[in-house]
């Protein structure tokens, strides 16, 4: 089943019915339970689409014995108004403000929704993991936060699945491409120090000085946010 138009309230309940602590999946033995933590693959109404990933809510069931779930919808990237940007992962994902109640039935199976500071702790990345740091309004396509941490030369936020190097110097990161490296051969590397890093040692010794050692310099981070 699709999601309804974004910006639409999600249709009330109608009296008669009753709350669920879980429901169990069609065809399998995963359990489905009403709870902020816990999210859930839906089935999308095309065929080939990727499935929609919700945080379920409430489960309910009427009379008739037909279960209900109420959700609150996560975005991918190209589903947003701004559309898929550079710096966005393949598994990331915006919790919107779009709640929406759809059969239990289109529940397809069960995934994780990590922070994005767990994200990229993870050793492994399963086909089920997937992350979140930005709050999506569906009407207006506005971000929350709307400035997160830059990096590189390029000034742009860090995407995880994006290999970088950080400096021994100024600790800012690179990509590879962005200071002249293959991702090859910077895998390779076992120290790195930026252009500009390079330039203020060369500067020292001509004037007679030494570079201080880097664990005995005071490092300011050259991260900002726009």
């Amino acid at each position: 089943m699709a999601k309804t138009r974004p910006g639409v309230s999600a249709p009330k309940l109608k009296a008669g019915k009753k709350d669920l602590h879980s429901y169990t999946i069609r065809g399998t033995n995963k359990i489905v339970r009403a709870c902020l933590l816990r999210f859930n693959m839906m089935r999308p109404s095309d065929i080939g689409n990727p499935p929609y990933v919700a945080r379920v809510e409430k489960i309910e069931s009427d009379n008739r014995n037909n279960v209900k779930v109420r959700v609150r919808w996560y975005y991918r990237p190209e589903e947003s108004l701004g559309g898929r940007r550079q710096f966005h992962g393949a598994k990331e994902l915006f919790l919107s403000d779009h709640y929406d109640v759809q059969s239990a039935k289109t529940v397809e199976g069960k995934c994780i929704v990590h922070s994005f500071k767990d994200y990229t702790k993870l050793e492994n990345v399963g086909a089920e993991d997937y992350y979140w740091r930005f709050e999506y309004k569906a009407a207006t396509g506005a971000f929350t936060p709307d400035r997160v941490a830059v990096y590189c030369k390029c000034e742009m936020p860090y995407n995880p699945d994006d290999l970088m190097v950080q400096c021994e110097g100024c600790k800012d990161w690179y990509h590879p491409a962005c200071v002249g490296m293959t991702i090859e051969e910077a895998k390779m590397l076992e120290h790195f120090v930026c252009f500009e890093c390079s330039e203020d040692d060369f500067k020292q010794f001509q004037n007679g000085f030494h570079a201080s050692p880097v664990s005995d310099a005071k490092v300011e981070s050259k991260r900002h946010k726009r």
